[in-house]
């Protein structure tokens, strides 16, 4: 019974958390706020970063087999 009460203390307060963690929306003017922007640009940024270094990347070249 203790394990139940602390594991639903512990998900509210993580529920908590994280609502606390997401950036607001700003009322007056219902656009994201400019850390919202800012991550949502790195995140681009960085997805296209990868994508264009595994695109870059070539296989090995094969072996010649062995005479």
């Amino acid at each position: 019974m203790m394990g139940w009460a602390v594991w639903q203390v512990g998900k509210r307060v993580a529920q908590q958390k994280a609502k606390s963690a997401v950036p607001k929306v700003d009322a007056e003017k219902r656009r994201p706020n400019k850390a919202a922007v800012a991550a949502g640009i790195a995140a681009v940024a960085g997805v296209l970063l990868f994508w264009r270094k595994k695109a870059g990347e070539q296989p090995p070249a094969p072996e010649p087999p062995p005479e």
